[in-house]
């Protein structure tokens, strides 16, 4: 399902995946430049992890060991993946707002691709600099926290491509969001109300295995819980290999739909972006 505003000059497949891969190399050169910037951004990131992983472990200690058959070294594995996770699926989430008060969104729209193209292809170049980076902070985490990590070949396979769909899940799911800035340049309110129950029901404040069973079946039916617990529990969960497939096929349904309403919604977007201004 191709969001396009034409056709690229040469064949549709060879022209999105160079499209793709020029920007990916983009992506890297650049970040590659701002490895110490980037560094310390991803330094910043570890705090949040770090906190949750302290206070579930002193939990789980006073609790005998465990807590919903979570036990310190558990944790300490949940949050070191978190981690990556986390740096993997960080979108912009104020991408049009930015375009349209700068006004580089006019420009964008000469191109023959929709701007998602450029952002979902220089973002995962981003994130082959943040594998990178991230390696030497997981390593300083396992000293400190000696996580209880033993993944199985499959859940390692299926982990590989549960971060990456975990990155477009979230891309697509607040480049939707974010075109509620065609109608209103108010749309950080919104961003954050989401964001708040992405932070409750997505895993990223506590396994969901350890929220309540109505908060579990809501994040079931909502995409948060495809871009942090899902992708982390596929390494550290020991989910039946059932649940891993269906996982996956969920993130695939969750970025189908959310390529679906870009598309429905953006002809609507950009008329309106056309007829007042910015």
């Amino acid at each position: 399902m191709a969001l396009t505003q034409a056709r690229p000059a040469v064949g549709p497949v060879r022209g999105y995946v160079e499209y793709y891969l020029t920007a990916m190399r983009i992506a890297i050169a650049t970040q590659f430049q701002y490895r110490m910037s980037n560094y310390f951004f991803m330094v910043g990131m570890v705090g949040e992890p770090v906190i949750y992983l302290v206070v579930w472990s002193t939990i789980a200690r006073e609790q005998g060991g465990e807590i919903g058959g979570f036990t310190p070294g558990t944790f300490a594995a949940y949050y070191i993946v978190w981690t990556l996770v986390r740096n993997m699926n960080f979108v912009s989430v104020g991408a049009w707002e930015n375009r349209i008060r700068t006004g580089e969104l006019s420009g964008e729209l000469l191109r023959p691709l929709h701007p998602i193209h450029y952002d979902i292809g220089y973002f995962a170049g981003w994130k082959v600099v943040v594998i990178i980076l991230w390696l030497p902070i997981a390593i300083a985490l396992s000293v400190l926290f000696q996580p209880d990590l033993d993944p199985r070949p499959i859940d390692v396979a299926v982990f590989a491509f549960a971060i990456w769909g975990a990155y477009l899940v979230r891309t697509l799911t607040y480049a939707v969001l974010g075109m509620v800035t065609f109608w209103t340049m108010r749309v950080q309110p919104i961003i954050q109300i989401v964001m708040t129950l992405e932070l409750l029901l997505s895993g990223r404040l506590v396994p969901l295995s350890l929220m309540p069973d109505w908060a579990q079946s809501l994040a079931d039916v909502l995409p948060f819980k495809w871009t942090f617990g899902f992708p982390i529990e596929t390494l550290v969960g020991r989910l039946p290999d059932a649940e891993l497939l269906g996982g996956l096929l969920t993130q695939l349904l969750w970025i189908a739909i959310g390529m679906l309403a870009l598309r429905s919604i953006w002809p609507i977007a950009v008329r309106r972006y056309s007829a007042v201004g910015a």
